[in-house]
């Protein structure tokens, strides 16, 4: 037989509940709404002499030694940014001049060997027109011989 034959079983609490009554006769909904808090504003923490918000997703200092030189700290870094997107700009602005370049100069480049072999294929046409010549009064000379 076991020492302790019964089992402890608590009591159930009640369930409690909650008494809108006061704010339903005293308040209107704007001023309830006002009251208890439906919309909650910025998080604010103070530490000492340092107040603190809660703003996307970081504390922001708003008081005390810290909050100039983060503040700062916040304008550095929008004005790194800035040239940070200003250099790639000026990046990209180079890699294209620098395509137009090229194609300029091998667009001259090939408009140079073109007039260059224009000329060639004009000097060996006139060589052609001469060897021709040549040809014609040999052969005008020895039909004048017979």
């Amino acid at each position: 037989m076991p020492l302790f034959s019964s089992k402890f079983f608590p009591k159930k609490p009640s369930s409690r509940k909650v008494e809108l009554s006061v704010i339903n006769k005293e308040l209107s909904p704007e001023k309830a709404s006002q009251e208890v808090g439906l919309e909650v504003g910025p998080i604010k923490l103070k530490l000492g002499d340092q107040e603190s918000v809660f703003d996307n997703g970081e504390w922001v200092p708003e008081t005390g030694p810290v909050s100039g030189t983060h503040k700062e700290n916040l304008k550095l870094r929008q004005y790194v940014q800035h040239l940070q997107d200003e250099n790639s700009l000026l990046k990209l602005k180079f890699e294209v001049l620098l395509d137009m370049v090229l194609d300029m100069l091998l667009y001259h480049m090939s408009n140079c060997k073109l007039t260059q072999t224009t000329a060639e294929s004009h000097l060996q046409q006139k060589r052609i027109e001469e060897l021709q010549k040549q040809v014609l009064d040999s052969t005008r000379t020895r039909l004048r011989k017979r």
